[in-house]
Formats: structure tokens, C-alpha cells, sequence
């Protein structure tokens, strides 16, 4: 079998919708690339390159040369094929044509699961029976509590009610962004509203210092937290979080910001995590996924991966260290989980319930592609 075409589109929100902020930084609604792959064989796969900084050097590498060096690969080797793509970005291809490093990154991860697509619907399985099979349903979270203009507690109260009519069961919650003080009062405001008996997690995006997020999880353990994400800036992260992790009870956990599929093993290897939350839309693939689940479950780390619930899922279902996936149910957060595939995963009572159609089990809508999409190439 053999990659004949590719087509690539800009994701993005085309219309107004409320800003959504984190503790430093707002948040894109929509921001990814589409791959899609088709073979000689009629069967087609698709990935996803998540991004939050500019999709230009991404749009850049695809108008300018890289669907060349993929057409003619046989995507039932993917790791020949993420390995071509990968190590552009320490050859001289790369420099003579200005394709950054990060842009290469992402694309090989989008290509890798669009090549994984086509090896589930080549053997007419879907990718979660052939990553391991370890279940069909996998626990979701809903991410929520983002800082936004004119939301105070009343405001947070309400969302926070909203979520639970619709029948969430697992609440992740912003912080970092105002002081210590709020954002305590934040998360106990939202412990109100959803008692004890359901799960919160708290994630931090990197804003503190250790100074600050010692006296944080101090604050926090009468709240307790399932998790503390990401609570330290990025400058040590990895020696800072080791020693904060031994100064608390509460689970540390990080790596959607990692770039590589080393750096996550290298946060594993450092003891600093309790939970592996790499991105397979943003760097690695599912190739780098199904490796790092392996590292995790021999060292007895959970993987809950960022993002991407639907992908995602098929490698949180594939593996006994799979723990949960991270969901976005508001669409002017991510219209993108709500309109891109006909036939989305059914969610109910806290489960993701994965589809048994080959490969990732999703059919693109075309609307929402004519929505959202700009053709690439």
C-alpha cells in the first residue's frame, strides 16, 4: 500500500466567541490542522496537529513542499513514515526552506495517526483493539472554571450547576490567574456546588513558582484535589515539580507542555508525576503514545492525556495505565469536539463509550470542514 495524495486544511473558528483565559494565557477555540491521507488501496486516514501558538509555520511547511516527501510512503510503516517527517528537524531540508522545528513536530504527529487510521481500517479494526484492547469505555472529565470577563463566583456558581444538569460528573478547574486567595475561594465555590463525591482537579498552566504552589497544595488538601496540573513555571519545571511532589499528597501531574516524546520520559523518569498528560495531536502520534502508555504503566504512572477526547480515548482505552480523557462539552470552547465528526463517541455518566468502526471510528463531517477548514494543499 502506498500514500498517493494528501490534503490539508486550516481549522479554525471563523466567528465571535467569549474569550476564554487560563492563568497566563487565552485559549484558541479552534486551531488545528487537518491531514488527511489517501492510498492506493481507496482507504484514507486522517490526523490532527494541535497548536497553540500560529498555524503559519505549519501552513508554511505544507504549501511548501512537505506532501512530496510523504506521497509514495507505505502507511502501514509508521514509524518509517513519522521518522521521515520527524528528522527533518536536525537535516538540511529544513533550514534551506525555514520550517521550524515545532511546525515539523506537530505535522509528524498528524501524519502518524492519519497512517494509524488507515492501518485500523486496512485490517478493519478499530485502533483501540489494536493498541491493547483493554476496555471500550474510558472515564471524561470536563474542563471548566476558565477566567472570563464579568464571571465572578455568582457567575462560576451557575456554570458550575449548568455542568452537572447535563450530567458531568468530573469537574477540571483553572486557577493561577488571580491570587492565591481567589482562586482558593474559586475552587471551594465549585466543591460547593459539586460536593465531595465527585471528582475536581485543579490545573495551574504553569503559573507558579514553588514558593507559591507550596503554600498552594497546603490550601488545597481540605478541598481534595484528584490532581494538581502543571502548577510550575516552565524555567525547572521538572526539579521543581520532583520537589513539590514530595512536600504533598496530592497527585502531580504534566507533560502536555513536553515537546518530545524524551521530555515525558524524562519528567517519568524523574519521579515528578503521578499522571502523564502528553498530547498525541501536538507532538508523537500515536506512534510516541502507544510508547510513552508502555513507559507508564512500568512505572506505574496514569496516562490522561490532553485534549482530543476522541482521539485520544482510543489510547486511554488501549492500556492498563489509561486513566481518563479531558472533554470540552461548551462549544465556544471547542466547536471543533462538537461539529467535526458525523458520528461522535456516545458520553454518558461520566464514560466515553469508543465506537467500533476501523481505525479512529470517526467520519469527518464535511460541513464543518466547509465551516471551519481553509485547503491547504
Amino acid at each position: 500500500m502506498k500514500i498517493v495524495r494528501m490534503e490539508a486544511y486550516v481549522l479554525q473558528d471563523p466567528g465571535p466567541s467569549k474569550e476564554h483565559w487560563v492563568s497566563h494565557f487565552k485559549v484558541p477555540h479552534a486551531n488545528e490542522i487537518l491531514v488527511k491521507l489517501f492510498t492506493d488501496d481507496g482507504i484514507e486516514g486522517f490526523g490532527l496537529a494541535t497548536s497553540y501558538t500560529s498555524n503559519e509555520p505549519m501552513v508554511k511547511v505544507l504549501k511548501d513542499g512537505l506532501a512530496e516527501l510523504v506521497i509514495g510512503e507505505d502507511p502501514l510503516a509508521p514509524e518509517q513514515v513519522y521518522h521521515k517527517v520527524f528528522s527533518l528537524t536536525w537535516k538540511r531540508l529544513a533550514a534551506e526552506k525555514a520550517w521550524t522545528r515545532e511546525a515539523l513536530v506537530r505535522l509528524s504527529a498528524a501524519i502518524d495517526i492519519a497512517c494509524w487510521d488507515i492501518i485500523g481500517k486496512a485490517t478493519r479494526f478499530p485502533l483501540f483493539r489494536l493498541l491493547g484492547g483493554w476496555r471500550s469505555d474510558v472515564p471524561y472529565y470536563v474542563t471548566c472554571a476558565y477566567y472570563q470577563e464579568g464571571k465572578g463566583l455568582p457567575e462560576l456558581r451557575d456554570e458550575m450547576h449548568q455542568l452537572l444538569e447535563q450530567g458531568h460528573t468530573r469537574f477540571k478547574a483553572k486557577v493561577g490567574g488571580l491570587s492565591l486567595e481567589e482562586d482558593i475561594e474559586r475552587l471551594e465555590t465549585i466543591r460547593e456546588v459539586i460536593g465531595f463525591e465527585r471528582d475536581m482537579m485543579v490545573d495551574v498552566n504553569r503559573a507558579w513558582d514553588l514558593r507559591t504552589a507550596t503554600r498552594a497544595v497546603r490550601l488545597m488538601e481540605p478541598l481534595r484535589p484528584r490532581w494538581l496540573e502543571e502548577p510550575l513555571r516552565w524555567t525547572d519545571d521538572r526539579h521543581e515539580t520532583t520537589r513539590l511532589a514530595q512536600r504533598t499528597h496530592i497527585p502531580i501531574t504534566g507533560g502536555e507542555s513536553e515537546m518530545t516524546v524524551e521530555g515525558c520520559r524524562a519528567f517519568i523518569d524523574e519521579r515528578a508525576i503521578s499522571v502523564l498528560q502528553f498530547d498525541v495531536t501536538m507532538m508523537g502520534g500515536v506512534s510516541g503514545g502507544r510508547k510513552l502508555s508502555a513507559l507508564c504503566e512500568l512505572n506505574h504512572v496514569d496516562v490522561a492525556p490532553h485534549h482530543d477526547a476522541f482521539i485520544h480515548a482510543h489510547i486511554v482505552a488501549g492500556s492498563p495505565a489509561g486513566l481518563i480523557v479531558e472533554s470540552f462539552p461548551d462549544p465556544s470552547r471547542d466547536p471543533l469536539q462538537a461539529e467535526l465528526f458525523e458520528n461522535p463517541p456516545v458520553m454518558r455518566d461520566g464514560q466515553l463509550f469508543l465506537n467500533e468502526d476501523p481505525g479512529l471510528g470517526l467520519t469527518l463531517s464535511e460541513r464543518a470542514i466547509d465551516k471551519f477548514g481553509t485547503r491547504i494543499v
